[in-house]
């Protein structure tokens, strides 16, 4: 990449959507031609002055759909806020990336208001999955991980509630890495969850993950310290989150496994249950995210419901009726259960489990099937989310196949041990996974 100058790579980016054709209209909602390849010229003419504004200087970046930039609406992923008022400003996450001498390429789709693991989108249509575009890219950031794989972006921005972020990044076989929320600010991000929501990168590796988080973070870039996988503690969460797997997915976390053992990692079995199934336990009267979108909709829910996919509405419009008492209740078990599950963290370095349980299912058969598409839906999201309840960083890491089809490892650290993670992820990526 060194001898290859950003506004080559972005007009390779650039012809590669427009080769796509109406693929390339399901992944993108907007392409930013012309601003794309006057950053990548600055960024050029930068690096022949001996100038840079960082690691990310002349990258191309897409961004997801929720996500503010200045002069026009911001839809996410719904046809409902076309002719939204335009946004003021840029994100925050959007302004942080330009001043670092991002090329902003265009704005991936996204399920509807963020609101399902799967990716489908019935307004803009559904990309397919990078490696069999039959099968889901998995969400909701769903154009992010394919725009990155299928050479339309070098490094892709999405948001992450429920595993966001994670989902089609272990989908397309990239990394993708969900912060501590406070890490990254969200203002200017159309929100589903005020509690949940966190913003972060995809990219083909964890080192990339690192630079861009730095960047979204607001942090000066600081070389990733040495780590290894000798001597590593990681905790391995037997019980509910390996259950109702495809048999792929638990081969090849296996094979995994014994990787990481010759590799020198001291791997320990652990029963968390009891905290890893509390999450869907406190929240069967009601979930964060259904109470707090349906916060944020509420006019446009009851002004116009029939606008919006009825498979998000479905998700979206129990919120309405969450009893408060019931709403308060969970925050305050999420606190509690919060502290409990540090506790039972304090005594390794890392949790390993399968990012999703699954292998991705075919877009025809979970669009013609409501309760396939929900079954499907809850086991994407099951392992990914309970994350997002704790608030504790991870990354999805790409770690060989299962089956003909890509393995993502999640890897989980500590609260607010976000470098820690990207560093160790950074070293593992570097084994073997074969």
């Amino acid at each position: 990449m060194t001898h290859d100058s950003s506004t080559r790579r972005t007009e390779r980016a650039l012809a590669a959507i427009e080769a796509a054709g109406d693929e390339g209209r399901r992944i993108f909602t907007r392409v930013y031609q012309q601003a794309a390849l006057q950053a990548a010229r600055a960024a050029d003419e930068r690096a022949a002055s001996g100038i840079t504004l960082g690691p990310l200087d002349g990258r191309i970046v897409s961004i997801k759909d929720l996500l503010d930039v200045a002069g026009e609406p911001t839809t996410a992923g719904s046809v409902a806020l076309k002719d939204a008022p335009p946004a003021a400003q840029d994100a925050v996450v959007v302004q942080r990336l330009r001043a670092a001498g991002c090329v902003i390429i265009g704005k991936t789709n996204m399920t509807e208001f963020a609101f399902s693991g799967i990716g489908i989108n019935p307004h803009y249509g559904t990309p397919g999955n990078a490696h069999d575009a039959s099968r889901i890219p998995g969400g909701s950031s769903s154009g992010a991980g394919v725009s990155v794989v299928r050479g339309m972006a070098e490094i892709a921005i999405g948001t992450d509630t429920g595993g966001s972020i994670r989902i089609p990044a272990a989908l397309a076989g990239i990394a993708g890495f969900k912060p501590t929320q406070a890490r990254v600010p969200r203002s200017g991000a159309l929100p589903l969850s005020y509690t949940l929501d966190t913003i972060g990168p995809l990219a083909a590796s964890a080192l990339d993950c690192a630079r861009t988080d730095a960047v979204l973070a607001g942090k000066p870039w600081q070389p990733l310290p040495a780590r290894q996988a000798s001597g590593l503690r990681i905790g391995v969460p037997r019980g509910w989150l390996l259950s109702d797997a495809d048999a792929e997915v638990l081969a090849a976390f296996e094979r995994v496994l014994g990787t990481l053992s010759r590799a020198g990692a001291r791997l320990a079995d652990l029963q968390l249950d009891e905290w890893l199934m509390a999450p869907a336990r406190v929240q069967q009267g009601g979930s964060l995210a259904s109470a707090e979108a349906a916060h944020v909709h509420r006019e446009l829910l009851a002004r116009s419901p029939e606008l919006l996919d009825p498979r998000v509405l479905a998700r979206i419009q129990p919120g309405l009726s969450v009893p408060a008492p019931h709403y308060v209740g969970v925050l305050q078990a999420r606190a509690q259960l919060q502290r409990e599950l540090d506790a039972q963290l304090l005594d390794v370095d890392l949790l390993a489990l399968p990012t999703v349980p699954i292998l991705p299912p075919r877009i025809d058969e979970l669009t013609k099937d409501d309760a396939a598409f929900m079954r499907a839906n809850a086991l994407v999201l099951r392992n990914p989310s309970v994350f997002n309840f704790y608030d504790l960083p991870a990354l999805s890491l790409p770690a060989g196949r299962a089956g003909s089809l890509p393995f993502g490892l999640m890897l989980v650290a500590q609260r607010g041990r976000d470098r820690e993670l990207l560093a160790l992820a950074a070293a593992l990526q570097k084994l073997d996974w074969r």
